[in-house]
């Protein structure tokens, strides 16, 4: 059976133009005028894009003692709601557990899955075991390893076990990534405000400023240039963070910057909301910036200096928040915002001016399909790729909310949200 997506425009990262797209077996195999398969698809007035990639979710992930709350029956349900064809998730080995052993523990969480999905593989621990198993890791197809420079006492690695990983990815040209965030400074000043009594949500935010983010930042792209391997930082939230990354990247070193559509559209005043509830449901880290740090990630995407647009999503219900209550450090960490991601960036970044269509496409899946060496199959409206295809209507309204979200979490951070821009098909 073929399937004919006719009558749109087709928009990829560089190029622009009206074209019909045939598609069998999810592999489109025509692109041109006046095509016709078995199932015809109208796409008058919408644009036809490659599905979109998220490159950073936590999907059943065991955090904090409890587990988020998206599995990837809902996680994968809600991705594709808002336009996006594929997932990578995160690996998380138990300290002293097998690489191996873990990645088939996360793997049989998948069998709900309704999109594409892959792992990044996590360092939590290091030894002679780890350093082996990475090349099985690799050879099984997961090129990128995850390193946290935070949460100390549980995942955070020190900076030596990170430099031997980083070598150990140059040698199997394997790409490491970081959580930026200097995991000792954190753990000193949420003792510090927890024994002043500072114990509500904005005390998350005030143990977390943009200098521990930008310092790790800096820190790992050191440690990673002596290693002789690019980087990728995730959840690039502040200006400190982006400008270690635009620095080291006008000296020629290859590190890629990842800022969430929360960070690019929420700000601070969250967490000083008089309502526990509202201020808890957007605790993550790194936490929500001063406004004026907007500016900054906005101006990266723009420029080329920031690559990629994904979510973080790690949702928690409003009763597992309340685990932290008296006490911000026992706040599960994360947000959702997988439907969300790519009506919210194309009402604030394209209908705004602030990108263009082509790079709306270019930082939501053809950036990061080269970056993890899936392009063209990926990323791409070209013959021989996966027919991973979202045909946007840009003229689609939407007030957001959880009433209507597929994740299972009861509350959306971006409620109320008006949005122009939304799907009309997506095919996976």
């Amino acid at each position: 059976m073929t399937k004919v997506i006719k009558n749109g425009t087709i928009v990829t990262a560089d190029r622009t133009w009206k074209a019909d797209v045939l598609f069998k077996h999810g592999k489109i195999i025509a692109i041109g005028p006046d095509l016709h398969g078995d199932h015809e698809f109208d796409a008058t007035g919408c644009y036809v894009m490659p599905g979109g990639i998220d490159p950073h979710t936590h999907l059943e992930m065991p955090f904090m003692g409890t587990y988020s709350a998206d599995d990837f029956e809902s996680g994968t349900r809600a991705a594709l709601a808002g336009g996006t064809t594929m997932v990578v998730d995160f690996c998380l080995p138990a300290p002293q557990q097998s690489l191996l052993e873990a990645l088939q523990m996360w793997d049989n969480k998948t069998s709900k899955a309704s999109c594409d999905y892959s792992f990044h593989m996590a360092i939590t621990w290091w030894g002679k075991q780890v350093f082996d198993e990475m090349a099985t890791v690799v050879d099984k197809g997961i090129t990128s390893f995850k390193h946290f420079m935070a949460y100390k006492g549980a995942l955070m690695v020190d900076d030596d076990e990170m430099y031997s990983s980083f070598q150990r990815c140059a040698d199997l040209g394997a790409l490491p990534l970081v959580h930026a965030e200097n995991g000792d400074v954190v753990a000193a000043l949420s003792q510090k405000l927890l024994a002043a009594g500072n114990n509500g949500p904005e005390g998350h935010a005030y143990s977390r400023p943009p200098e521990v983010e930008g310092e790790a930042t800096n820190r790992a792209i050191m440690i990673a240039d002596m290693a002789g391997v690019p980087l990728y930082v995730v959840h690039v939230s502040c200006e400190q963070a982006h400008e270690a990354i635009r620095r080291a990247r006008q000296k020629g070193m290859r590190v890629f910057g990842e800022p969430l559509i929360q960070h690019l559209t929420l700000d601070e005043s969250e967490y000083f909301n008089k309502d526990w509830d509202h201020a808890a449901r957007r605790v993550m880290s790194p936490p929500f910036r001063n406004k004026l740090h907007q500016d900054s990630l906005w101006a990266g995407l723009q420029a080329g200096s920031l690559q990629v647009v994904a979510t973080d999503h790690c949702a928690f219900t409003t009763s597992q928040k309340r685990n932290g209550v008296g006490d911000f450090s026992k706040i599960p960490n994360g947000t959702g915002g997988l439907e969300d991601r790519l009506p919210v960036l194309w009402t604030t970044g394209v209908n705004t001016g602030r990108l263009t269509m082509n790079e709306f496409v270019a930082v939501t899946s053809t950036n990061i399909a080269k970056i993890l060496n899936i392009y063209p199959k990926k990323g791409a409206i070209v013959e021989g790729a996966d027919a991973d295809i979202l045909v946007w209507d840009p003229k689609r309204k939407k007030k957001i909310t959880a009433k209507k979200q597929q994740s299972v979490i009861d509350y959306n951070v971006f409620e109320g949200f008006e949005v122009t821009g939304l799907p009309r098909y997506v095919f996976s």
